[in-house]
């Protein structure tokens, strides 16, 4: 019988599903590391919150633990590197909050609208200052949702419940499903200039960081209210206090900091400021809810091998693992070129296999494209719940198996269909085993896709390549590997770098000044 220790405080029933599931289960907690490293070699599965630390050290005396379920979504609590290492697969419930999250940020709405921590005080203090607090309805007003996913869409239904007009930017967000929400799909330029509140729901990537910058908070409209409640790092805090002082932001109500706990902020006694402390998930229901979540899942798997919400393992059979594994490195790879070069939103994805790939279970290779993919804007996402998250924003996932025999003895395609057309990549495996991309945008290239990369189109001239050579040279950074394609001589040329440091903002905006440059961008696998 699988045995699950439950190392962290929850709701009794977790205990009771593990037991109806037919698995053993002890409550032991508040144990140090020392003393939970002495008695960890004893279980299958452990289940925490955030107060266990599942290290390096605790899982190599873990001999023999096959599971470690989070019940709530953040993960920073585990090596999850070291848990892959061991065979330990990291689930978490990434949805079980979503309600409690969702109320919190119309809570916190209601709050800065009718500046509610401040009246309470002021009230308290015996002053009565009936004409002070002005506040202002929310019925007509327009609410920016900035990530319409699956809190972001019950933050919708809310809104839309109180009779305010709701817009939403989201590249993911495909416009059927917007219709679907009762939403109006915009751009983040048009949210910015239309919005008079504007509510975050998205994780913390590196296209997410600062998306309220400080260039983006001065395209909002004066008075605006901002609230927080996904991740501290989505807004530039210094900006955000320099437009509530100067009052171009009419509010601000933050749960989530850069650096937590938020015991000191520059932002703490700022005028119409308010905060709370990480309190998104702080309700009854939603403890309840994890917990029944992270049982339910390590019961699955423990007794079954169903696999749900893992971090760090697709859902495959130990005899496709090997034969699929390189293919789901080529197409993750392929998934995540395609993620961060095209831009706007995405209605559509269709991924092709032919040749030897075409013999192959083609659902892991899928969801290894879309984990890739929406990686660019989701740390969350991997192999068994990409495809969940696609269907949830509406994206059309078509998979395409061709008989024929093509150039190449294996083949992946993946195309997205955008706003501007649709945008194509293509991957082989040299020797069966290594991925190599062998077509982008309609151009062919062959090149590696590893490390910090630096992608260029510019027009094929003599010279561009000695004066780009010398332009990184100056800035210090070292070439690894080069690769050049083009689709017509003086036409248009694609050029892929690996290079052995990070490819900064600095160094694109000189490249992007290079004669004959139409776009550089930075890359990362």
């Amino acid at each position: 019988m699988p045995k699950v220790l439950i190392s962290d405080k929850m709701d009794p029933k977790a205990a009771e599903i593990f037991r109806a599931r037919g698995v053993e289960v002890d409550e032991i907690t508040g144990k140090t590391p020392e003393e939970l490293k002495a008695i960890i070699g004893q279980y299958d599965g452990l289940a925490i919150r955030s107060s266990t630390k599942a290290t390096k050290e605790i899982l190599e005396a873990a001999t023999n633990l096959k599971v470690i379920g989070r019940a709530g979504i953040g993960v920073d609590n585990v090596d999850i590197p070291a848990a892959s290492a061991k065979g330990v697969v990291v689930m978490n419930t990434p949805f079980g909050n979503s309600i409690t999250t969702a109320e919190h940020a119309i809570a916190l709405m209601f709050a800065l609208a009718r500046q509610l921590p401040e009246a309470d005080a002021s009230t308290q203090a015996g002053k009565w200052e009936k004409n002070r607090f002005m506040g202002v309805e929310l019925t007509a007003k327009t609410l920016g949702l900035i990530g319409a996913g699956n809190i972001g869409s019950i933050v919708a239904d809310r809104a839309l419940g109180l009779r305010m007009k709701v817009i939403a930017y989201d590249p993911f967000l495909t416009p059927e499903r917007a219709i679907e929400m009762g939403v109006e799909k915009v751009d983040l330029d048009g949210l910015l200039a239309r919005a008079d509140f504007i509510t975050l729901h998205t994780p913390l990537t590196d296209q997410t960081r600062n998306i309220l910058s400080a260039e983006n908070l001065a395209k909002t409209r004066k008075g605006v209210r901002i609230i927080n409640c996904a991740r501290g790092g989505l807004i530039d805090e210094a900006a955000l206090k320099a437009g509530l002082e100067s009052g171009h932001i009419g509010g601000a109500a933050l749960d989530v900091f850069v650096e937590e706990p938020a015991k000191q902020s520059p932002l703490f006694g700022t005028p119409n400021f308010i905060s709370t402390p990480h309190l998104g998930a702080s309700t009854n229901e939603a403890q309840v809810n994890v917990a029944i979540q992270v049982a339910e899942q390590m019961a699955d798997f423990l007794v079954s091998g169903g696999v749900t919400n893992a971090l760090n393992m697709p859902s495959l059979s130990a005899e496709e693992a090997p034969r699929l594994k390189p293919y789901m490195a080529l197409a993750e790879r392929l998934g995540s070129l395609i993620g961060q070069l095209a831009h706007g939103a995405l209605s559509s994805i269709s991924i092709e296999v032919e040749g030897a790939a075409a013999e192959l279970n083609q659902k892991p290779i899928t969801g290894a494209v879309l984990a890739g993919l929406m990686r660019v804007h989701s740390d969350t996402v991997n192999m068994v719940n990409a495809p969940f998250l696609a269907k949830e924003r509406g994206l059309d996932v078509r998979e395409v198996r061709h008989e024929r025999e093509g150039d190449y003895h294996t083949l992946v395609r993946v195309t997205v269909a955008t706003e501007r057309g649709d945008r194509s990549v293509a991957g082989t495996l040299f020797g069966n085993q290594a991925p190599r991309l062998v077509e982008l945008f309609g151009i062919k290239v062959e090149a590696d896709l590893a490390g910090d990369m630096l992608y260029i189109v510019n027009e094929d001239a003599p010279g561009f390549i000695g004066r780009l050579g010398s332009t990184l040279g100056q800035a210090g950074v070292n070439i690894g590997t080069f690769h050049l394609g083009r689709r017509d001589a003086g036409g248009e040329a694609v050029l892929l770098l690996s290079v052995d440091e990070p490819v900064t903002p600095e160094l694109i905006a000189t490249v992007r000044a290079l004669p004959g440059v139409k776009t550089a961008m930075a890359l990362k696998f």
